[in-house]
């Protein structure tokens, strides 16, 4: 499949460059982050990729395992903490470290996901903080200039 021609910008026009898919800020004894995409679907895999990465360093982390995954709630900041949450009871009742995310299907408010990874190793994988739990300090979920944008606060 070909991919479609970029139009040219007209001289003297700005042209925006893509925002990073997920930055990560300091909040008191909580880490906050900001997490992007172009649709939903993009947005809720770079929130969990953000999550991950606050974890392990992800390089060391193989896709050996595939795992489908859902979640339900009455909004898409609800159903945010609800996937982040989801995610992180693999991690702490299965010691499942992910490493990439697909979305099967996004609609209000429910998602099914694949995510894939292994199991976290301490001798193999370089660990970086513990997630106590997701919160909804700060919450918010939006659509502005063609991107998703979601903030979120874990209680490390």
């Amino acid at each position: 499949m070909g991919r479609a021609a970029r139009p040219r910008p007209q001289e003297g026009s700005v042209v925006a460059e893509a925002p990073p898919p997920y930055e990560v800020l300091e909040h008191t004894a909580d880490v906050r982050v900001v997490a992007r995409g172009r649709t939903l679907e993009e947005l809720f895999a770079n929130a969990a990729l953000a999550m991950s990465h606050l974890v392990a360093e992800l390089d060391g982390v193989a896709e050996r395992e595939r795992q489908e995954l859902e979640a339900e709630a009455h909004d898409w900041e609800s159903l945010l903490v609800r996937w982040l949450n989801e995610l992180l009871y693999w991690l702490d009742a299965k010691n499942m470290l992910f490493r990439r995310f697909e979305m099967l299907e996004l609609a209000p408010y429910r998602l099914r996901a694949v995510a894939w990874g292994e199991r976290l190793d301490p001798q193999r994988h370089q660990l970086r903080v513990g997630i106590k739990g997701v919160t909804r300090h700060l919450l918010q979920v939006s659509h502005q200039d063609g991107w998703w944008q979601a903030q979120v606060v874990f209680d490390i």
